[in-house]
């Protein structure tokens, strides 16, 4: 594995070989940052996300070795779709099953989107704004928290959380929450932080594997703008850290 650092942007870029050593190292980086945020301040936040990369992060964190105090880590999701309860679809039933069920978390302190109201009375926005209330009561101001780590996985065309390119969602400025009726990757109808709100994290880190987002990835290093490729736009207070296997890292300058 290599690293890449620009000090301008606090961007760095860790290579890895194949799609395993992303997850090995991301875990261990996880470990790490969690517990270094306990010490800090005596718990620590952590965003998560989904997809084949997301979770295998997640299985190998089950399986890192480290000192984490499970029982002081406060669990969010970046984004979810929104379907009805126990839907195998949803991140936070994948994350369950990778990992929150098998550590002692507080079950308080996991804290997942709204599923599908199965009445039909909700919708995407609604959940959006229920969400948002959570996050601002588990705030320092009464907006949204300042998570330790937002973990983000990224599409073919430089996708995050369900923020698509020129979308409504991806443009939001103001709300750190929104829902998505229309998103173009099925089921149409999401739950998604913003940009705003993935900003609010110290540290964001981009798990991505494959060819087929190599030139995402070099546009979003690049400097892309945002409605472009999202995944430009997202950037955390401390550091940015991009995990990559080689096939993904492909079209980046070489070190």
């Amino acid at each position: 594995m290599s690293d890449v650092h620009d000090t301008s942007q606090n961007v760095r870029v860790r290579r890895c070989e194949t799609g395993d050593d992303v997850a090995r190292a991301a875990a261990a980086a996880f470990v790490e940052a969690v517990v270094a945020a306990q010490h800090a301040r005596g718990r620590a936040s952590v965003v998560l996300t989904g997809g084949g990369t997301g979770i295998a992060v997640l299985d190998a964190v089950l399986r890192a070795p480290g000192g984490i105090d499970w029982s002081a880590v406060d669990v969010y999701f970046g984004d979810e779709r929104y379907l009805p309860p126990g839907d195998p679809e949803r991140n936070e039933v994948q994350a369950r099953a990778a990992l929150l069920d098998h550590v002692p978390l507080d079950p308080a302190r996991v804290h997942a989107m709204p599923t599908l109201d199965e009445a039909g009375a909700g919708s995407p926005d609604s959940a959006a704004r229920t969400y948002e209330e959570v996050l601002a009561a588990n705030s320092s101001d009464g907006t949204t928290p300042e998570f330790d780590v937002h973990l983000l996985g990224m599409g073919g065309e430089g996708h995050i959380n369900s923020l698509f390119p020129h979308t409504d969602a991806v443009r939001e400025q103001d709300r750190f929450v929104v829902g998505v009726e229309d998103s173009p990757k099925p089921p149409a109808a999401r739950v998604t932080l913003t940009l705003p709100a993935i900003r609010r994290a110290r540290q964001v880190w981009l798990l991505v594997t494959g060819a087929a987002k190599a030139e995402a990835v070099a546009a979003a290093v690049g400097g892309a703008a945002p409605v472009d490729v999202p995944a430009a736009g997202a950037r955390g207070r401390e550091q940015t850290v991009w995990f990559l296997d080689a096939e993904a890292a492909a079209a980046l300058p070489a070190d």
